[in-house]
């Protein structure tokens, strides 16, 4: 039996620098298909579709709602000519029942221990129309290593520079943050994984630079401690969402290599000032993650929040706009408000307006978001300060002995004075 697992493309933030990570959905998926079943991975963001494969099963994973629109026209073209197809991942557990219009059948929840059911109906042509798991989570014991053998992985690089590796060390979230589906979909306990079999995943990475994908760090300091502490040894250096604004935290964080955090920078607060300066003296870049367009938001305070972030110098800046994902609480608020303009989900990017602003036209909102990228990056191309990320993390493994270079072919990225520029 052939599964044909596809990742969809989507449309990318206008302004920001195009790059593109390894997926993580596809490959922790595809850690839970059963032995003995071939499997052929296109990741559409960085290869060409090949319909004319031959496949039993097409498995469709989407991560983002604006990349569910091209798994449904991929969908349809494999039906099309008779091959059943699968949906599965987080952006089809948000739009589920519009996806059931163009599948055979549709997983729903997390996939460890529960695949073996759809395949074996699969044997028997008796697909399910949904196979609901949501909310039904796994023993986190059945959480193994994802399985990176069906990347290629020369696709993978910026300018020469291979990106990080995707993995996570926990599941869930305790925090119900207003613009968040995950207490929809991995609900609100935190579920860590087994600390020993995350190093046994992480030693098996070929490659030294790593992203935590866990929606926080920040769920339990006894874990997030006895976490960092284990990774001191294998001198890897990673990036991550928050970590706890703790000293004990922090310094434990830099001692195990963390490279750069993702902090959300929701005001101009003395709090936020501080917690940006007390990870970067610690040689801990700080990328902002900044929401525009809330209800108290207006021009005037757009520009002073752009201002401020320049003041903190700020490693790097990814503004988006307010966008109400389904089964998130700011959709529901505007829902009842009547607020939301459209759902045209190919547009629900997080670069475009698709709501009513409460002090600001549409018009003036999608205006704003192109000032603060442009302003932020005046001077200073969102390019070139990601390669001076790059280079911090070059000049960390180069005085730890643990440098294995980047430079692969003419034209990209180096560790010199060049600072990112191609050479």
């Amino acid at each position: 039996m052939k599964i044909k697992l596809i990742y969809p493309r989507w449309p990318k933030l206008n302004r920001q620098t195009e790059f593109h990570l390894p997926p993580h959905g596809p490959v922790c998926f595809a850690a839970a298909i059963p032995n003995g079943i071939e499997i052929s991975f296109c990741d559409e963001n960085v290869q060409q579709i090949d319909f004319n494969e031959k496949a039993d099963l097409v498995a469709i994973s989407a991560m983002l709602t604006c990349q569910i629109p091209r798994g449904w026209e991929i969908a349809d073209q494999y039906r099309a000519n008779g091959i059943p197809v699968i949906f599965g991942g987080i952006g089809t557990m948000l739009h589920h029942e519009e996806t059931m219009q163009h599948a055979d059948s549709v997983f729903l929840g997390e996939a460890e221990g529960r695949f073996e059911e759809v395949i074996d109906d699969l044997s028997k042509s008796k697909l399910k129309k949904v196979y609901n798991y949501l909310r039904d989570f796994p023993d986190m014991q059945l959480v193994g290593p994802a399985r990176r053998s069906i990347l290629k992985r020369e696709l993978y690089n910026y300018r020469g520079v291979q990106m990080v590796d995707l993995i996570h060390a926990s599941r869930g979230c305790r925090f119900n943050c207003f613009p968040c589906c995950t207490p929809f979909l991995g609900g609100r306990k935190f579920r860590p994984r087994d600390i020993d079999a995350v190093l046994k995943e992480l030693e098996s990475i070929d490659n030294n630079r790593l992203f935590f994908v866990d929606n926080s760090m920040a769920q339990d300091d006894k874990w997030e401690k006895e976490l960092f502490r284990a990774l001191i040894p294998l001198k890897k250096k990673w990036i991550s969402h928050p970590i706890k604004d703790d000293d004990e935290i922090l310094d434990l964080a830099a001692e195990a290599g963390c490279w750069y955090v993702y902090q959300a920078i929701f005001d101009t607060s003395d709090h936020i000032r501080k917690r940006v300066k007390r990870l970067q003296e610690r040689g801990i870049g700080v990328e902002g993650t900044i929401i525009l367009g809330m209800d108290d938001h207006d021009e005037d305070y757009i520009k002073r929040l752009v201002d401020f972030l320049l003041e903190i110098k700020l490693d790097l800046a990814e503004f988006t706009i307010l966008t109400p994902f389904p089964h998130t609480p700011i959709r529901a608020t505007l829902e009842e408000e009547k607020r939301i303009l459209h759902n045209d989900w190919v547009r629900y990017t997080g670069g475009e307006v698709v709501f009513k602003p409460a002090k600001m036209s549409i018009d003036k909102l999608q205006e704003m978001y192109y000032y603060s990228w442009d302003t932020f990056y005046s001077d200073c191309s969102q390019s070139l300060k990601m390669a001076k990320l790059f280079l911090k993390v070059i000049e960390k493994e180069k005085a730890e002995g643990i440098y294995h270079g980047n430079r692969l072919r003419k034209g990209r990225w180096s560790a010199n004075k060049n600072m990112g520029k191609p050479e």
